[in-house]
């Protein structure tokens, strides 16, 4: 066990949206220290989401986050020489650290001309309760349900 917490740095709010969550989604985009850039790809992707969505664009990156959050993990014990997937609840920061990554992530992944019009993408199909971001969550919940014979193995 560890003997003391980290202390939690305090993030400061975006100059756009005046959202913390904002900044700590910005600082997952950015790449070898280049914030200005990954602000920069952000920002034209909210640009090109409130272009084709008419709606607002802070709204709809919310919802996106909020729809790929997950609610379950499992993570492997092993006992008795069997390894066993074990559901376990997830705490608000890792949710929202694997809803922010996972956006990302499978942003990078999609086909498309630059960053911004794959994360413009990626953020309208979440928000619509599509897309790649949304399906991994749906598989990590699965995966829980179908091992939660197992919960009472909990740490």
């Amino acid at each position: 066990m560890r003997k003391h917490k980290p202390k939690v740095r305090i993030i400061k709010p975006d100059p756009r949206y005046n959202d913390p969550m904002v900044t700590q989604f910005v600082n997952n985009i950015m790449l070898e220290g280049k914030k200005s850039v990954a602000f920069k790809l952000f920002y034209n992707a909210m640009d090109i989401i409130k272009e084709r969505t008419q709606q607002d664009e802070h709204a709809v990156w919310k919802k996106a986050l909020n729809n790929a959050m997950p609610q379950v993990q499992v993570k492997a014990r092993r006992i008795g020489g069997a390894t066993f997937q074990i559901p376990q609840e997830i705490r608000a920061k890792r949710k929202m650290m694997f809803g922010m990554k996972w956006l990302i992530r499978f942003a990078r992944e999609r086909s498309g001309k630059g960053f911004a019009e794959k994360l413009a993408a990626e953020l309208i199909a979440a928000s619509k309760g599509e897309g790649a971001a949304v399906k991994r969550k749906e598989d990590t919940h699965r995966m829980a349900e179908a091992n939660r014979a197992f919960a009472h193995f909990r740490v």
